[in-house]
């Protein structure tokens, strides 16, 4: 259980837990590689060779074995067996038309996998206003909550959920129905290594379902801890925006996510000497003309970061918040993009204290100039104990980004690298917490 003490905290933990689920799976593309220590277009080529020499009447069978396997696992399986095979057909030349319509599904098939992408872990949640507000009753709010999740190999990907939320923490998950779907890189073939690329949902995938998957060689060990943000530009339009660590395997980077709709997603790497470190969270609009960010350029201290674009973030920054408390001494980090109120910016922020215990805490920026804070929790809001210390890595809490709800702050946080809880708080005892 999740004890926040009552004399110290201000926030309310609701019932609702979302935990690793490995039933939910999406079907990806399988590579031979991966499993061999020979290069992929040789054994490629003989596996479609092999299958092109079965007698048709064989061929059918397989292929009807496996629909009884997998169809009523997967949304549109048959569509998705033909465009895998249409790009293993683009990557070894081959003829299309010498190889029958029943084929062809077939060695799509066998380029396909079955990958439980929450298998291993549910954590690390941001949460923002849905971009549909229509049909809510008074004091309602529609969210979206992406989430990191964990599969095989440990490979991290960015999974959504939608719900709705009243004051007091009433709030509903819609649910998961049917299968979850991979989203699709626009132009595989044409992916340099600095450069956006594309992604969309599949169009009968709903968001809850939906799933983002790496697509290059920076991201190929995962896309973790994804802080989106509401952002309002200078002519009142609206955009949808996080920042993540890219994780190739050996080295990170920060890169920039981009949606209007969550229909289709850009995503870039962020250049510059501040984007370098992970844990990047943007202020939800410009400040003074200027974008802003807040950052851990040292790996101990909070920074303030601020640049005349979004994508290249050159300055240094300064450092807004240096630990102060005994459950911080080891090092600081935002839970996400700052969170406007009458009285200033409500940046959540998590502290690492001995045993290595992570715990949240919150401050208070001053409105017009964020470098000043107002004040700052001395103890935390909210701490793991009981069973909730234990997961995959224990005694952590953490949350990359939370939502405003009229009055209220709403938080969702990762328990244990494990699964993912849920909390309010009001905002006028969250400020009354500031020292």
């Amino acid at each position: 259980m999740l004890i926040c003490r009552p004399d110290q905290s201000p926030l309310h933990i609701l019932n609702e837990k979302l935990s690793a689920d490995p039933a939910r799976v999406v079907l990806r593309p399988f590579h031979l590689a991966w499993a061999s220590n020979v290069s992929e277009p040789p054994r490629a080529a003989q596996l479609v060779a092999d299958v092109v020499a079965l007698d048709e009447d064989q061929a059918e069978l397989e292929l009807g074995l496996i629909w009884k396997d997998f169809s009523e696992r997967h949304w549109q399986i048959g569509k998705i067996f033909d465009e895998r095979f249409a790009e293993i057909a683009e990557d070894l030349a081959l003829a299309v038309s010498s190889v029958s319509p029943v084929k062809r599904r077939l060695i799509g098939a066998y380029f396909c996998h079955e990958y439980s992408y929450a298998a291993a872990a549910l954590m690390n949640p941001s949460v923002v206003p849905h971009p549909d507000q229509t049909g809510l009753a008074a004091q309602q709010q529609r969210f979206l909550m992406s989430m990191r999740a964990v599969g095989e190999g440990h490979i991290s990907s960015v999974a959504f959920r939608e719900g709705i939320i009243g004051p007091g923490g009433d709030f509903h998950l819609w649910p998961q129905s049917g299968p979850a779907m991979a989203a699709v890189a626009d132009d595989r073939h044409h992916i340099g290594p600095d450069e956006a690329v594309t992604v969309h949902r599949q169009p009968d995938s709903a968001i809850s379902n939906s799933v983002l998957f790496p697509v290059t060689e920076a991201q190929r060990n995962g896309l973790e801890d994804l802080r989106l943000v509401r952002f309002v530009h200078d002519d009142g339009s609206t955009e949808y925006i996080g920042t993540y660590t890219a994780y190739s395997g050996q080295a990170i980077r920060s890169e920039l996510l981009r949606t209007r709709d969550f229909t289709s997603f850009s995503l870039a790497p962020l250049t510059g000497r501040a984007a370098r470190h992970k844990g990047m969270a943007l202020f939800p609009r410009k400040i003074d003309g200027r974008y802003l960010m807040i950052g851990r350029q040292d790996g101990k201290n909070i920074t303030l970061l601020t640049s005349d674009t979004l994508t290249c973030w050159d300055e240094e920054g300064s450092i807004l918040m240096r630990p102060e408390f005994p459950w911080e001494f080891i090092q600081m980090g935002n839970c996400g993009s700052p969170i406007e109120c009458d009285a200033g910016w409500i940046l959540l922020t998590h502290g690492v204290g001995a045993m290595r215990k992570y715990s949240l805490g919150a401050a208070l920026l001053d409105r017009d100039d964020p470098s000043r804070v107002l004040g700052r929790t001395s103890c935390p809001i909210l701490a793991a104990a009981e069973s909730d210390r234990e997961g995959y890595v224990p005694n952590v809490v953490y949350t990359c980004g939370a939502m405003r709800v009229g009055d209220e702050l709403f938080i969702p946080f990762g328990i244990s690298d494990s699964a993912i809880g849920f909390a309010i708080a009001s905002i006028d005892d969250l400020l009354r917490h500031l020292a």
